[in-house]
């Protein structure tokens, strides 16, 4: 079996060269030609000697994913559908701003976390992905666009692992891609254009900020842990306390100054002004004298029938953002971005051979009736 390169980063695909007896030096070419130029076939590197192009062909690959189907949406999104075998897809999404060019990436086969809100938690869990699954993504991608651009210069100037699946569940594979990502003979990208969403994962959050600190997004959507064990049932393991804890910590070594909350605005569920003010309060609570240390990403819902839940109406939205922002914390409301073509937050669920009890556990979340704001205040109190 030949080892995909694009499983290492520099440092592992150093390693591999030396065991073919080779030095540093052609690592380095060697990983400059598979990201930089986008390169798989070894005989067009034709910087490397001879004798190592013919070893590579005997004993490695530079192999992508295989593109299912291509969506591209009025407003300039473009999805991918990826085929990563044994019934698997998974999806990433292109989103091109004046100013910059984002890439949204998966990192899973499926969800085991099952947020009420999510398409694909809704799917299940069948795997994680590789390393060069993952990084398959952004190469394929920003060559592609390249291509289609043309043009040499860089198009892909961020990313966020906010697509299939929790990354810091499939951390062994995920610190890999983001180093190549970061490398500056691979794709160059800033640790602050890097951002990684977890749901809570708290073990893991304090690892990467060891590991490879980017910037870092947290799936909040609740300001009180009984809503939040509804939406997030990770709350249940990792309680908003902790969370809050582990965020102050990460920006210890953060390569930006706050942690970016994301918070899906649900219809009745948690848009209300309480909530709001409970989110305020939380803030303060656990500012630990840093004063303005999280943004928060408001993300109007996108809808899908399994979830039985709504969008909160736009001048809501509009509302309780304005309860956040006359307080002095900085909040944004998300623009949504190829929902036409089923890209946009939340919505990617490609397809998933569900391995887990996952699915049917969600299905049966949804008869559970969750308490309206003003319930959950007063059993507060009383405790």
């Amino acid at each position: 079996m030949t080892a995909n390169l694009l499983d290492f980063d520099l440092e592992g695909l150093a390693a591999f060269c030396d065991q073919l007896g080779e030095k540093r030096f052609r690592a380095t070419q060697l990983f400059r030609w598979i990201h930089q130029r986008g390169e798989s076939d070894f005989d067009q590197m034709t910087d490397l000697a001879k004798s190592l192009r013919e070893k590579l062909k005997g004993r490695a690959r530079v192999e992508g994913l295989s593109v299912l189907s291509r969506h591209d949406s009025a407003d300039g999104t473009i999805k991918w559908l990826f085929d990563v075998g044994d019934g698997n897809a998974v999806e990433a999404v292109f989103i091109p701003e004046d100013d910059r060019g984002t890439l949204c990436v998966s990192s899973q086969a499926g969800c085991a976390v099952g947020c009420r809100f999510c398409s694909t938690g809704h799917q299940g869990f069948s795997r994680n992905l590789s390393t060069g699954e993952i990084v398959a993504q952004l190469w394929f991608a920003e060559h592609t666009l390249r291509r289609q651009f043309q043009t040499s210069e860089r198009v892909i100037s961020n990313v966020v692992m906010m697509g299939m699946g929790e990354p810091l569940q499939n951390y062994g594979a995920l610190v890999p891609a983001l180093r190549t990502m970061l490398d500056d003979h691979g794709y160059g990208l800033s640790r602050r254009r890097v951002t990684v969403s977890t749901s809570g994962v708290v073990p893991m959050m304090e690892r990467l900020s060891q590991d490879c600190a980017v910037a870092l997004a947290v799936s909040l959507h609740a300001p009180n842990d009984p809503l939040r064990d509804n939406l997030v049932p990770l709350n249940r393991k990792y309680p908003i306390a902790e969370l809050m804890a582990a965020c102050n910590q990460y920006l210890e070594f953060a390569p930006r100054d706050f942690i970016t909350f994301e918070y899906c605005m649900l219809d009745g569920v948690n848009d209300s002004p309480e909530h709001a003010r409970q989110l305020i309060e939380l803030v303060r609570q656990h500012a630990s004298g840093k004063g303005v240390w999280c943004k928060f990403n408001l993300i109007p819902f996108n809808p899908f029938p399994a979830s039985g839940l709504l969008r909160s109406p736009t001048e809501r939205v509009q509302a309780f953002a304005k309860i956040l922002l006359d307080a002095g914390i900085v909040t944004t409301v998300r623009k949504t971005r190829g929902d036409d073509i089923d890209a946009a937050c939340g919505q990617l669920a490609g397809d998933v051979r569900d391995r887990t009890r996952v699915a049917e556990r969600i299905a049966q979340q949804r008869t559970i009736v969750l308490k309206p704001v003003t319930e959950l205040t007063a059993n507060n109190k009383e405790a």
